[in-house]
């Protein structure tokens, strides 16, 4: 058993202090928030994520796991001091440090001699060098070791991962940070610091470059009269490929990759590199949400101004409450740009709150949302919606139109009722 100290309770640090609790380690979670703190002490976890609630549970009653806002006391005689604050990116594109920054200079005096500090953000190549200095302490190493965390499958990712990467100067540091994961069945990739920081960004550069692939032989589908769901199929069987983020979709969003390949591009610029090849995955990332939209106008006849569009889904993905950089959102509000009323449902969103657009109204059933609508609109590939009755649906729209940007709902049931049907690549 090592004794673990985790700095911020965000997606990253709850999930790994939860999960090392798991493991058998003695984890302290510290945090600025006095009320995230406390709620979180009682076992109740702010974030929709499967299997992680009873995780912090069977923690908290195995007193393996705690909750603190006092750092002094939460890095006291720990062995090892996980950084995972938050790391946003600026309009240019580089990733904002003052979370890290301010972490490592206060951590500095209360470290105990031969602690190991690892930074798991996602940082920028170089990081482990800056909070090398910003603690100014000799007796104190710093590692990296990268997460690898799906939104949705966290948990599982974390204790069931594809790898492990441990970045760090000497053989100790790394030998540390490894031994936390004996109990973990994975390959394990030790390297130097910025082998493994880069190792991060390259892995979501290439996943979003699958998808920004999948999307745009999607489009060439429509145009061809082939079916995407064959053609990804075919692909996907070729062990060079792999089926893995070949699903086409609205675009792709969330915490990490549109932040995670900006920062890389910027890097890569920094460092006298045209990273044109990511910038193209991109820029077909900005054409996915045009053509979902295009999409809409046409099922409601050419002109979004004074139409009403049902939405189902608003989080990036399904088994995540996250809104961060949803393309759902994304595609909300190009709607509502083009004159449309927006009328919504998603899961796990029961009020109103940041970032969803004050002019989209919530509603707690995916039905009461299609009321008087022209078009409904599937933006998250929630598995519920599956299950609604297309009956139900019909009987109270305006017009029968569906656009289902994910590919979730069988065509037939809604085009039997005389639903004009269109899907991704279909």
């Amino acid at each position: 058993m090592t004794s673990i100290a985790i700095i911020g309770t965000g997606y990253v640090g709850l999930t790994s202090g939860a999960c090392f609790a798991r493991l058998g380690h003695d984890v302290a979670c510290v945090d600025v928030d006095a009320d995230k703190v406390a709620r979180l002490s009682a076992g109740d976890v702010p974030i929709v994520e499967e299997g992680l609630d009873a995780l912090v549970a069977e923690g908290l009653g195995s007193g393996r796991l705690r909750f603190t806002t006092d750092v002094a006391e939460g890095v006291a005689d720990r062995a090892v001091v996980f950084l995972c604050v938050p790391t946003p990116h600026s309009p240019d594109g580089s990733v904002d440090l003052s979370y890290v920054e301010a972490a490592a200079s206060s951590l500095g005096p209360l470290l105990t001699p031969g602690a190991v500090v690892v930074n798991k953000s996602t940082v920028p190549v170089g990081t482990t060098r800056v909070v090398e200095r910003l603690l100014d302490r000799d007796d104190v190493t710093v590692a990296s070791n990268p997460e690898f965390l799906r939104e949705g499958s966290a948990v599982a990712d974390f204790l069931r991962p594809d790898r492990i990467v441990v970045g760090a100067d000497d053989e100790r540091s790394c030998e540390v940070v490894r031994s936390l994961y004996d109990d973990v069945d994975a390959p394990v990739v030790i390297t130097d610091p910025a082998s493994a920081e880069t190792i991060k960004y390259a892995a979501n550069a290439f996943l979003v470059t699958k998808l920004s692939f999948a999307n745009a032989i999607a489009a060439v589908c429509e145009g061809v009269g082939a079916d995407i769901d064959d053609v990804v199929l075919g692909l996907g069987y070729d062990a060079r490929i792999g089926a893995s983020h070949l699903r086409p979709g609205p675009g792709w969003g969330g915490s990490c990759f549109p932040k995670d390949s900006r920062a890389l591009i910027h890097q890569a610029g920094q460092a006298g590199y045209d990273f044109r090849f990511l910038d193209s995955a991109l820029e077909v990332n900005l054409q996915q949400f045009e053509r979902m939209v295009d999409k809409v106008r046409r099922a409601v006849g050419g002109d979004l101004e004074g139409r009403t569009v049902a939405v189902w889904g608003l989080t990036f993905k399904a088994g995540t409450d996250d809104l961060r950089d949803s393309p759902a959102l994304e595609i909300v509000e190009r709607l509502l740009a083009g004159g449309a009323r927006l009328r919504a449902h998603d899961p796990t969103v029961s009020e109103w709150r940041p970032p969803i657009p004050d002019a989209v109204e919530l509603f707690d059933d995916p039905v009461t949302a299609c009321r008087d609508a022209d078009v409904l609109v599937v933006l998250t590939e929630w598995p519920s919606f599956v299950s609604v009755d297309p009956v139900a649906v019909v009987d109270v729209m305006v017009r029968r139109a569906v656009v289902d940007t994910r590919n979730l709902l069988q065509p037939g049931p809604w085009r039997e009722l005389g639903c004009g049907f269109e899907g991704v690549g279909r």
